[in-house]
């Protein structure tokens, strides 16, 4: 189970038998030290009728070091604790973004899960707070790091998990027409044998970080070198992979496959908002950045 608790404290269609490769996508690299020259309109977009409201930073574009995010959630779950202790309004915030080459570890995994010396690592190595075994992010792969009051919707971890899953499953239903299902026993989203998406969380006082990673154009080469999520019996998948297998025959349908990651994240993202009943609010990348000076 990928789980690490401490509670006490109808987007368009894909194109299914796309035939050209592959193009490079425009990506920037952005250090912590240097976003906050960016500058981002921030707006708000009419994602669903409910009435919570939840800020999202859509940041699919970028590739965002790893312990830049994870110092973004940290601060934001710090924000949260103290608005409930106060007994003010707790919305909810959702991060989208690709990250930079990096394996990831929860805080009980065993290194016996990974195919190399860890002092020799091929990429940097983080131990979380969050549950699971290893698994890897990269360029090609939507993280998606909902940081979420559990008290707005329902305090059950299970649940949680049930419902992320679930976003994924009608992301590959309604957006790409790929059939996904849950295997018992498991967390994850999984088509055949194929894992597709990774999910673990970390929940402190009902507030849950960290969330799921889905693989849509990435290099899977990585997975290689880890026993991703410690399960040795099974494959590591991507949408891009599937849509080529699916294809493999067919002449129709001329698809450039870079529109992919924009795609896969506006149906993250609306999937997300009427999973849980929540309207988006679009923020600038701006106000983000601007969280991590009070570490």
């Amino acid at each position: 189970m990928i789980i690490q608790a401490a509670t006490t404290s109808n987007f368009g269609s894909f194109p299914i038998c796309p035939t050209t490769r592959h193009q490079s996508q425009s990506r920037k690299i952005i250090p912590l030290n240097l976003v906050s020259s960016q500058k981002g309109q921030e707006f708000t977009s009419v994602s669903h009728k409910g009435d919570k409201m939840c800020e999202c930073f859509d940041l699919h574009k970028e590739l965002v070091p790893y312990r830049d995010a994870w110092n973004w959630q940290k601060v934001i779950v710090r924000e949260k604790t103290g608005l409930i202790e106060r007994n003010e309004e707790c919305p909810d915030t959702l991060i989208v973004l690709q990250h930079q080459p990096v394996y990831t570890m929860g805080t009980g995994s065993s290194i016996e899960y990974l195919n190399f010396d860890i002092k020799n690592a091929p990429f940097e190595v983080y131990r979380t707070e969050r549950g699971g075994e290893v698994t890897y992010h990269g360029p090609g792969q939507l993280t998606m790091y909902p940081i979420i009051n559990l008290r707005n919707h329902k305090m059950d971890l299970h649940w949680y998990l049930r419902e992320l899953e679930e976003v994924v499953i009608r992301v590959l239903s309604s957006t790409f027409s790929i059939k996904a299902s849950r295997i018992e026993g498991l967390t994850g989203v999984w088509v055949g044998d194929q894992k597709l998406a990774a999910i673990g969380i970390k929940v402190s006082q009902w507030i849950a970080y960290h969330g799921l990673a889905l693989n849509v154009t990435t290099d899977l080469a990585p997975f290689n070198l880890i026993v991703p999520c410690g399960i040795r019996n099974r494959k590591v998948g991507s949408i891009k992979g599937l849509l080529e297998e699916s294809c493999s025959n067919a002449k129709a349908h001329h698809f450039d496959y870079s529109q992919l990651i924009d795609i896969t994240s506006q149906s993250l993202i609306r999937e997300f908002s009427e999973v849980f009943q929540l309207k988006i609010q679009q923020r600038s990348l701006e106000f983000l950045v601007k969280k991590p000076e009070s570490l």
